[in-house]
């Protein structure tokens, strides 16, 4: 069965929510959601258990995965393999990303 999503529908839900991520999308083989952060912010995520995938939507800013630093714009794809740090920094334009985790991302409270 498919299911669909628009993204200005996700972005608005996730204003609403007050959380810098919002999941839309759980499966046992994989999870979705979107990310956004403010210029000038931190990023506060810590490693994920799950290789990740990141697509920028809107903004611009580096990003640092391990040792490796980049600079990313809309249309950056960016792989981060499970249990590696990995943070959004120097955020010039309000960020926002579309996050894919393999498998879904673990829940902890």
């Amino acid at each position: 069965m498919m299911e669909a999503y628009e993204s200005s529908e996700l972005l608005s839900e996730r204003q609403r929510s007050e959380r810098l991520y919002l999941e839309f999308l759980r499966k046992p083989s994989m999870s979705m959601g979107v990310y956004e952060l403010a210029a000038g912010a931190t990023d506060p995520q810590r490693p994920h258990t799950e290789d990740e995938v990141y697509y920028v939507l809107s903004g611009q800013a580096f990003i640092n995965v391990a040792t490796e630093d980049r600079q990313i714009q809309p249309g950056s794809i960016i792989f981060v393999p499970a249990n590696i740090a990995h943070r959004f920094h120097s955020i010039t334009e309000d960020l926002t990303l579309l996050v894919f985790f393999s498998p879904a991302e673990s829940l902890k409270s």
